[in-house]
């Protein structure tokens, strides 16, 4: 499986991604989250689905970038082109892939700031190609395992929260979807593009080097639930000596 968080606030735009795979008993680590160069600007991709579709769609799309002959202006062209890729991919392959019982469920996030971009955009795009945009009320979007880290992110993350606070949120709603299943885990693949910045700065992180901070994160939790209010339910526990 997969999980990948796209966050957009203010101050810019904030990629993760896992990068582990699960092949039956086999677990290999595979890069998830994809940066692009064009026109002396970066854009990163981000998709969960059948990796064979993801890695014809974005061959696809690489292509179809150096083919240009003109520069690419504005994002969402872009992520109009990689959804032209993506039904493509389907009339390629789409009724192979339903014969053998593999549903057609790709998804992709896309982020990047081109040189007629007022600043760093988010984009989630369906199956079908189509696409929607973040907006202020709704600043981030998750593909792959989606439940387990939204909690985190619907609680404290807006569009006003800095950029390294989406950071630290971005971790820790992979942290708490790591917690809970077996088949998303480090290492992490993370990009940062900041407000002023058409760049995407990358890094990749192993579990040894954020374990400090997910154990911090986990005693931070406890001493809270220690202090944890629970004069509501006094009631329940009279008696006790």
């Amino acid at each position: 499986m997969t999980f990948c968080v796209g966050i957009k606030v203010r101050q810019g735009v904030v990629a993760l991604a896992d990068t582990q795979i699960v092949r039956g008993s086999e677990q290999v680590s595979k890069q998830k989250l994809s940066i692009l160069s064009h026109a002396n600007d970066s854009l990163f991709v981000m998709t969960s689905g059948l990796r064979s579709v993801r890695d014809k769609s974005l061959t696809y799309l690489s292509e179809q970038l150096e083919r240009q002959p003109q520069p690419i202006d504005r994002l969402f062209k872009v992520v109009n082109l990689f959804g032209e890729q993506i039904r493509t991919v389907r009339e390629e392959d789409g009724a192979s892939l339903a014969a053998s019982g593999m549903a057609w469920d790709p998804h992709a996030i896309i982020g990047g700031c081109l040189h007629q971009d007022f600043s760093p955009q988010l984009f989630f795009v369906y199956p079908q190609g189509n696409w929607i945009e973040s907006a202020a009320d709704s600043p981030y979007f998750i593909i792959g395992r989606t439940h387990y880290g939204k909690p985190i992110l619907d609680r404290l993350l807006n569009f006003e929260t800095p950029l390294r606070t989406a950071v630290a949120l971005a971790l820790l709603a992979f942290d708490a979807t790591r917690t809970s299943v077996t088949d998303v885990e480090c290492p992490i693949d993370v990009a940062v593009i900041a407000e002023g910045d058409r760049h995407a700065r990358f890094q990749r992180f192993c579990g040894d080097e954020i374990s400090g901070v997910t154990r911090w994160w986990t005693q931070t939790l406890s001493q809270s639930l220690a202090s944890l209010p629970m004069d509501w339910a006094a009631n329940l526990f009279q008696g006790e000596g």
